[in-house]
């Protein structure tokens, strides 16, 4: 048996009555504003995951990066590639470093430990 022939996405829109009496807890949803799907499914999904059922669990409506897609070149060459790509594709983009390919560590890194001193911890 194939899979097309227990569960098709022939019917845009529809699932037929022998179809959906094998399938169980079949839920469809997406965005009000009817945009990035694969968004408002990790949304949904780390909703989800932060309630047991018996609460509407309080998370930030978007990330930081929005209904974005998020690139990170590494070197020069890869944000070249990645601006010619944008360019081939027509897509919108915006460069959040301003070119600064360099990784560099925040002040305070490294410079006082986590661990809370105990009874024979000598401090340097």
């Amino acid at each position: 048996m194939r899979a097309n022939e227990f569960i098709s996405e022939a019917t845009v829109g529809k699932i037929g009555n022998r179809k959906q009496i094998s399938t169980k807890g079949l839920h469809k949803f997406r965005d009000e504003s009817k945009a990035d799907r694969v968004y408002e499914l990790n949304r949904i999904m780390m909703a989800a995951a932060s309630t047991d059922g018996t609460f509407v669990p309080d998370i930030d409506g978007e990330s930081w990066a929005g209904r974005y897609d998020i690139a990170a070149p590494y070197t020069q060459e890869e944000s070249d590639m990645l601006m010619m790509a944008y360019k081939a594709a027509g897509s919108e983009y915006h460069d959040l470093n301003k070119g600064d390919l360099k990784s560099k560590e925040l002040a305070g890194t490294n410079t006082q430990s986590t661990v809370k001193p105990f009874k024979g911890y000598k401090r340097k």
